[in-house]
């Protein structure tokens, strides 16, 4: 048996620069990759391997805005910098895990901008459309999940719920509550009860031109990025210690976990954006 869940796609966030600040949007084109600019720029060292908040929690400090033909970027500290979203220069390779793939160097200024932020020499590359880099089989299926530069799959999904029954447990501590950026979900839904996303399977969007049909296929394990203030780029030690206390996840043989990494099964050209109803589809048998 399918329980089935109505819900609401409550809003969007692209992260166009890998551990940069996130972007929140009303709509949102669904390419092969996930949303359309998500994770296609990264900075990485001279080797061409990532950065990430992990390492350099400055990145979080880096403020993006969208425009039509490219994004401004601002940082504390920095003027601000100009990166056109059609223009690439040189061809390059980049690491992003375990994975090398094609990519293209942004030239020296945007080079020169990040390496005087974060006082290195470091190098802004933006993902070769060409190249296929594929998630983790085990994990998709049959699905053949094309991603990006986002650590391993095309989407993360939370659900508002979620986030606020952390927050209840962080007042009751007396910590103050945290943003949905400190997750850097893709897609957040209303609508659920508090981690109901953990046993979803399906979930289906009803776009303007037909449904989006996503599946949550991974529990997201979290790192220490969300313990970022974003504000400040200063590490704390919350909310993963509280998370730590009700979120280990069997299944990710004990990790702390937050949210569902999900493939695109059906609905490539089509836009999302908030307010769009959705179905979530549960298994009987979902953990």
């Amino acid at each position: 048996m399918t329980e089935r869940i109505e819900c609401t796609l409550a809003a969007l966030n692209l992260h166009p620069i890998k551990s940069c600040a996130a972007v929140p949007v009303d709509e949102a084109l669904l390419i092969e990759t996930g949303l359309q600019l998500d994770r296609a720029w990264m900075v990485v060292d001279d080797q061409g391997r990532m950065l990430t908040q992990r390492q350099w929690p400055r990145l979080a400090l880096v403020q993006i805005r969208l425009r039509q033909d490219d994004m401004v970027l601002r940082a504390p500290g920095m003027l601000a910098l100009h990166v056109h979203l059609d223009q690439v220069e040189a061809p390059a390779r980049a690491q992003v895990w375990r994975d090398e793939v094609a990519a293209y160097d942004m030239g020296a200024l945007a080079a020169q901008w990040f390496s005087d932020f974060l006082g290195s020499p470091v190098r802004l590359v933006r993902f070769d459309p060409e190249q296929r880099r594929l998630a983790d089989p085990h994990w998709c299926g049959e699905v053949q999940a094309e991603v990006a530069f986002a650590d391993g799959f095309p989407l993360l999904v939370a659900s508002t719920a979620s986030l606020a029954a952390l927050n209840g447990r962080l007042a009751a501590q007396g910590v103050a509550a945290v943003g949905p950026e400190r997750f850097r979900a893709n897609l957040w839904l209303d609508g659920l009860q508090p981690h109901d996303e953990d046993r979803i399977g399906d979930i289906r969007i009803e776009a303007e031109a037909g449904p989006v049909h996503i599946r949550l296929v991974k529990p997201c394990v979290r790192c220490p990025i969300p313990n970022i203030d974003p504000a400040t780029g200063v590490r704390g030690t919350e909310p993963g210690q509280t998370l730590a206390g009700y979120r280990t996840d069997a299944r990710m043989n004990g990790g702390i976990t937050f949210g569902m990494n999900a493939v695109i099964v059906d609905g490539v050209d089509r836009v999302l954006r908030s307010g769009q109803r959705a179905q979530a589809l549960v298994s009987s048998l979902a953990p």
